[in-house]
């Protein structure tokens, strides 16, 4: 008879309680998870479709098909995008962005901010017809940033060596077990400067402002939303409900009250999300990619 045979024998309550406890929290995850779903959507009603970009935007693919799917949806009358993110990869940022744009050419977008929608965030919310945020929503970070680690010390306490065959010098930019060259470093800053020209420059044309205004605090400084609407980056100051109501007046909706709002189905049903939620299971789990991404990103430590 094997341990754990023995250990059920000898406590038998102990155990069915803890499978008695694992069920029903599985059981009760389940029927909320449902229920949820068939609470944040109306089958019937017109409403607002309200789209959440949560955390380090490291692709656009699943938002991008929302926006698509709420675009072909006849109920849904206007989108409030809702941001919750330091940013994240540039390429994923920029997808946003476009995306965001091409379908307030179809139906209107409020961009929402909440606690953060800073860099790549804010970037994503540029594609919108209106920009909201409440007072001490942290906003701006507007720049690029890039990181490599450098182990050298490490790898020759440890007696470790790499051999590297390669086409051209600058093949092998960013490797661990040394520091940048100049040339390296030269070549990172000139496109570092040319990626930071492109958020200049939509954020010139997207909020009409000067491009020598725009560079005037577009160095990474973070803003406050009451400092962004100083600054015109944001339309006005206000939360989730305000940006709904102003999406249902520019949808044709009834503003004078918060609309029905439309979520996407849900899709995320692991274990883990069951039990802890999507966004919560989502922080728990670290970026464990050590390639180094070129990000519009609000971050002091990766």
């Amino acid at each position: 008879m094997d341990e754990k045979s023995s250990y059920r024998q000898r406590h038998p309550l102990l155990s069915g309680c803890l499978l008695l406890l694992v069920a029903g929290l599985l059981f009760g995850a389940g029927v909320s998870f449902f229920i949820g779903s068939l609470m944040r959507t109306d089958p019937t009603r017109a409403g607002v479709g309200v789209i959440e970009v949560h955390g380090v935007i490291g692709s656009a693919d699943q938002i991008i098909e929302e926006l698509t799917q709420f675009r072909r949806q006849d109920k849904v009358r206007a989108i409030v995008l809702r941001i919750d993110s330091p940013g994240g990869a540039v390429g994923a940022s920029q997808e946003l962005y476009a995306e965001v744009k091409r379908t307030n050419e179809v139906k209107p977008v409020v961009a929402s901010m909440g606690s953060v929608a800073a860099s790549g965030g804010l970037y994503a919310a540029l594609g919108a017809e209106r920009i909201i945020a409440n007072p001490g929503t942290l906003t701006g970070s507007i720049g690029v940033i890039i990181k490599f680690a450098n182990l050298e010390e490490l790898l020759q306490k440890i007696g470790y060596r790499s051999e590297t065959i390669k086409s051209g010098e600058l093949k092998d930019a960013g490797a661990i077990d040394r520091a940048l060259t100049d040339r390296e470093r030269e070549m990172l800053e000139e496109m570092i400067h040319g990626v930071h020209d492109q958020f200049v420059n939509d954020l010139a044309l997207s909020r009409q402002l000067p491009d020598d205004r725009v560079r005037e605090f577009a160095d990474g400084r973070i803003f406050s939303g009451a400092q962004a609407l100083e600054l015109q980056l944001i339309d006005a100051l206000g939360n989730l409900n305000d940006a709904s109501m102003l999406a249902a007046e520019l949808g044709g909706l009834d503003g004078d009250e918060v609309p029905p709002l439309i979520y996407p189905p849900r899709r995320d049903i692991s274990l883990l999300s069951l039990l802890v939620g999507s966004t919560l299971g989502d922080r728990l789990v670290p970026n464990l990619d050590p390639t180094p991404v070129l990000a519009y990103e609000w971050t002091i430590a990766r």
